[in-house]
């Protein structure tokens, strides 16, 4: 039987931590046998997970012959990983054992550099957190969840249960993992990544005081117009040249960029809201055809608009 150990650390998020608990526990094969044996293991007798204490059956040496190990999130990702815990990742990696993280659990599993030099993700609040801590590591922050084959990470929250289900149809097929989605009610394949649940602001935003304020809140305004770079040179008072500059210094990206993101922005909001067709809301928003609406709004998103107001309406 294949053997799953869930490591609990410090901090442990209590969802993080149950959601491989009872998304493998429940797993039945088509014969009825359970699909997994499940272990909890820590370094300690007693572990912290906020509001109540755990006490976990098994201790690191749970790990050296499992399969599967799995690191959920912790409060403070920064937290130093202790060094037995990281002598047991790694030792477990050395011998093949799959290690998967659940939303920021790619914190720890970052800490040992068995991520190094591999696409990673982890929830998209900590995504820059995580590639500044860790510049050897590729943080998509789009995606629900990245295989890499021995080396799996995930996003945030439900995204957890998406790897674990996409594991259980890696080890026993779809049509067991099907049952465990239906168990969990939840779908077998989400659409889209998490960039549709990441709350943005209309666009970056400079620092208070600087001279794109007021140009800024003008294109707020007018995010219906067909806008050009000149036109909003223009209304700037500035030449385009130096309007890219300062795009550039105080946001972080070009006009059109911020622009385009901007739009999609209130296009997002005008889905939650209103019964608008696509087409008007495209319309609303300053997209030409409805066909460019909707090509830019899933390279934003990861989702069509009709998929994103079915999920946020």
């Amino acid at each position: 039987m294949h053997t799953v150990a869930v490591l609990a650390l410090d901090q442990v998020i209590p969802f993080d931590l149950s959601t491989p608990i009872e998304v493998f526990a429940r797993t039945r094969l088509p014969d009825g046998r359970p699909g997994y044996q499940l272990r909890v293991c820590a370094e300690r007798d007693e572990i912290d997970a906020g509001v109540f204490t755990l006490r976990a059956p098994w201790k690191l040496e749970g790990l050296k012959d499992a399969d599967t190990i799995v690191v959920p999130g912790i409060a403070d990702p920064t937290a130093p990983l202790p060094p037995a815990v990281c002598d047991a990742l790694r030792s477990a990696a050395a011998s093949g054992t799959r290690i998967a993280s659940l939303c920021v659990g790619t914190f720890p599993l970052a800490a040992t550099g068995l991520l190094d030099g591999l696409r990673v993700t982890t929830h998209w609040r900590t995504a820059d957190l995580l590639a500044a801590l860790y510049p050897n590591v590729t943080v998509d922050a789009d995606v629900l969840y990245v295989d890499n084959g021995q080396f799996l990470t995930s996003a945030g929250a439900a995204a957890g249960m998406d790897l674990c289900l996409h594991m259980i149809r890696r080890d026993y097929g779809s049509a067991v993992a099907a049952d465990a989605a239906r168990l969990s009610v939840m779908p077998l394949e989400r659409e889209g990544g998490q960039a549709q649940f990441i709350v943005h602001d209309h666009a970056p935003a400079p620092q208070q005081g600087t001279e794109l304020e007021t140009l800024l809140a003008w294109l707020r305004e007018n995010l219906a117009r067909d806008l050009t770079l000149a036109d909003m040179a223009a209304q700037g008072g500035t030449s385009t040249r130096t309007l890219i500059r300062r795009f550039r210094n105080q946001t972080g990206t070009t006009p059109l960029q911020w622009l385009h993101r901007a739009r999609i922005r209130q296009a997002q909001h005008l889905l939650e809201i209103t019964d608008h067709s696509v087409e008007r809301i495209g319309q609303q928003v300053g997209f030409g055809s409805s066909t460019t609406f909707r090509d830019r709004f899933k390279r934003t998103t990861g989702v069509s608009p009709q998929t994103y107001r079915r999920t946020f309406s």
